[in-house]
């Protein structure tokens, strides 16, 4: 084979071998196509969102409904504990009479008699009579703890758990609290011989299940409040 001849072959040969190299493009486009295009990440991705969305949703549902039950118990057992303390002293928990200080708080007088759950539906309200203000008497007759410290004093109708009570930065009581956060209601107002304002001749008692409005004209809050009428 002359010189000239050899240079051919050797031509063919590395041409053959450019060609064969086409191997490498489709193993190349084989990885290619093995993994998650943009399309499929951004499929993915949504399904997971809407996964967690929907677990959420679940959980929120369930503490709530876990709660809500809680709060008809409380206030079933609240309500039992009241008709004992009438058997004892002749009236419901109403009052008080003048002025008291429990703690760090003082309770105006008369202050159940003037919490109309008709009118006032936010718990959280500052202004006089409060939710605060009335569930704090009534914590003080069923419990016999008059000074707020958790220390009954006085005959006890009703032992409250720990998760029953707001507490403030010195230790005291400052309210029953319902499982929403918030406190319960507590009303003699019909007691003072008005129909209008009020639900029950003797007291109410309630929790608004974490509302913070007042019920409107016609009313659409109350019917989804824990109550006892």
């Amino acid at each position: 084979m002359t010189n000239i001849e050899q240079v051919a072959s050797a031509r063919v040969r590395h041409s053959s071998f450019v060609i064969d190299s086409s191997f490498v493009i489709r193993h190349s486009s084989f990885r290619v196509g093995g993994a998650f295009t943009l399309i499929e990440l951004i499929v993915v991705v949504t399904v997971i969102v809407i996964l967690v969305g929907l677990i959420l949703s679940t959980v929120g549902y369930v503490q709530k409904k876990g709660a809500r039950a809680r709060a008809e118990t409380e206030i079933a057992a609240l309500s039992a504990a009241c008709e004992s303390y009438k058997a004892d002293n002749g009236v419901y928990a109403r009052g008080p009479a003048t002025a008291m200080t429990v703690g760090s708080t003082t309770i105006p007088a008369n202050v159940t008699d003037n919490l109309d759950a008709k009118t006032k539906g936010d718990p959280t309200n500052t202004t006089t009579p409060t939710y605060g203000q009335t569930s704090l008497y009534l914590y003080t007759q069923l419990s016999g703890d008059l000074a707020g410290n958790q220390q009954a004093t006085s005959k006890s109708y009703f032992t409250f758990k720990p998760q029953m009570l707001a507490i403030d930065t010195y230790g005291y009581v400052t309210a029953i609290k319902d499982p929403f956060g918030n406190s319960y209601g507590y009303s003699t107002v019909q007691q003072t011989g008005t129909t209008t304002a009020g639900y029950n001749p003797t007291f109410d008692l309630w929790s608004t299940q974490g509302l913070t409005t007042n019920p409107p004209n016609p009313d659409t809050i109350t019917p989804q409040w824990i109550k006892n009428w």
